[in-house]
């Protein structure tokens, strides 16, 4: 029997591979690791079944001149570095060693590819929060009249944040903003579970709170899939108070971007964003104030030209009615004079009495009766002799 030795055995492997394989071959896989060290990458490609799960594994690496390059590219395209759970799309050079074994040297990577699997995860989030019903709950949130109170997640470190509180302390408008840091790592494979504390922190506060900004700035695009996860986005969506995001990535939005009530650029966008906010609803207090005071003189106007005319209708009214009592009193005292018996007297009437009673009645009389009657000069006495 002609034994083979293991190293003869995996050269024979060696150059049957190099022989029969081409020299390249495009590969999609998933990684599942990507490490690096003494300026080399290395990676670990797998594959899943829909039932199976693992099906197929390999080792690869991206040698470091060859990485430098890659890696500026792929972060440059994508918005993010290259790390564990993406699709990709790469280049490889099949490579057997006696020693180390089978592997998969890495010569270049298409990260479009990769981005159209990050769309269509950010793509699947969204879907599975429409389902669920969350999707636009932070957006239909109304953002009270003054934003005050500010809640910020970001970096405590981050130039960004020192460039929003700068923004907002030197606003042209002379608006005062209570602002409190609630630290979070946002770079890294830590950044769910950071900002998502963060935001546990602050909703136990909620009562303190008029709005929340999460920033990051003072990097590239890199490092933003911590901000595209379903987790994280469901804690965002539901948040009890607005958000404001501002991470800082010009060219895309991450799946916070999305769920949050107001999404801008840069953390100085957002200090701009609260500052221009205040300074709208001070002109709307300022106008409804304005408003105000105009409908207050108007009115007090009005009531005075009520309040003249009023006063003017009662004078005429008073003076007529004085007018006619005037005219009834002259009346009455004409009446008056005109029944005054001194002046019947003066006519040539008299009064006939009887013990004093004025008689108009002759027929009362009986003779013998003892009258008197008063003239206009003078009183008689007399006896009726007959009637």
């Amino acid at each position: 029997m002609n034994a083979l030795s293991l190293y003869e055995l995996n050269g024979l492997v060696r150059a049957t591979l190099e022989e029969e394989m081409e020299e390249t071959y495009w590969l999609q896989a998933e990684l599942s690791e990507v490490n690096q060290r003494h300026g080399h990458c290395y990676l670990e490609f797998v594959q899943k079944g829909e039932k199976e799960g693992l099906i197929a594994k390999a080792r690869g690496m991206i040698w470091a001149n060859r990485w430098n390059v890659l890696s500026a590219y792929f972060s440059r395209t994508t918005g993010q570095p290259l790390g564990v759970g993406m699709q990709v799309l790469v280049e490889v050079s099949i490579t057997f060693h006696e020693l180390y074994g089978y592997s998969l040297n890495v010569v270049d990577i298409d990260p479009t590819y990769t981005v159209g699997d990050i769309a269509r995860r950010r793509t699947e989030i969204l879907r599975q929060l429409q389902e669920e019903g969350v999707d636009m709950m932070n957006k239909e949130l109304e953002l009270p009249m003054l934003l005050k109170r500010i809640a910020v997640v970001s970096s405590p470190t981050a130039a960004g944040y020192g460039d929003f509180c700068d923004q907002l302390k030197k606003n042209a408008y002379g608006l005062a903003f209570d602002v409190k840091l609630f630290p979070a790592t946002m770079q890294g494979d830590t950044v769910e579970s950071s900002v998502i504390a963060a935001l546990d922190q602050i909703a136990g506060e909620e009562t303190d709170w008029d709005v929340v900004v999460i920033i990051r700035g003072g990097g590239g695009a890199a490092d933003l899939s911590g901000f595209d996860t379903l987790r994280l986005a469901e804690y965002v969506a539901q948040f009890p108070l607005p958000i404001i995001t501002g991470i800082g990535h010009e060219r895309d939005d991450t799946v916070i971007d999305m769920v949050s009530h107001t999404r801008v650029k840069t953390p100085t966008a957002a200090a701009e964003f609260l500052i221009q906010h205040g300074a709208d609803q001070l002109a709307t207090i300022e106008r409804l104030a304005t408003t105000v005071g105009n409908t207050v003189l108007g009115r007090l106007a009005q009531q005075q030209s009520r309040l003249e005319l009023l006063n003017q209708k009662t004078d005429s009214a008073v003076r007529m009615l004085l007018h006619l009592k005037l005219n009834t009193l002259e009346k009455l005292g004409v009446s008056i004079e005109a029944a005054d018996p001194k002046r019947i007297l003066k006519l040539g009437f008299s009064i006939t009495r009887v013990e004093g009673k004025a008689v108009t009645n002759a027929d009362k009389l009986t003779p013998g009766t003892i009258i008197e009657t008063t003239f206009a000069e003078g009183t008689t006495k007399s006896k009726v002799i007959e009637k």
